[in-house]
């Protein structure tokens, strides 16, 4: 998959560098990824959430971070829309994303 960007993973690890491991990992298993639907990407990773139009949260560390994209299937292409804590997500409102 294309990953469009790798920087607001980047900017999160830094200001939480024990996530900096888990956040790699989840790129680089990503960007070797071939998902042609949710149940691909559910095969690659088991705490994957879809929460729709087209959005899907992925729990990095044992839920000590979130990662939210959106996922254009047809174009192998994910954009990186959140980066940060639970905390922080539940305060989010995903229909702004």
């Amino acid at each position: 998959m294309v990953v469009v960007a790798h920087k607001p993973i980047r900017e999160f690890y830094f200001q939480n560098p024990a996530l900096r491991n888990a956040l790699e990992k989840w790129y680089k298993d990503t960007i070797n990824a071939d998902w042609a639907n949710f149940g691909d990407v559910k095969n690659s990773f088991n705490s994957v959430d879809s929460v729709g139009n087209g959005l899907f949260v992925f729990n990095i560390s044992g839920n000590n971070c979130r990662i939210i994209a959106r996922i254009f299937f047809r174009k192998r292409t994910l954009f990186i829309r959140f980066v940060g804590t639970h905390k922080e997500y539940d305060k989010l409102d995903l229909a702004t994303l």
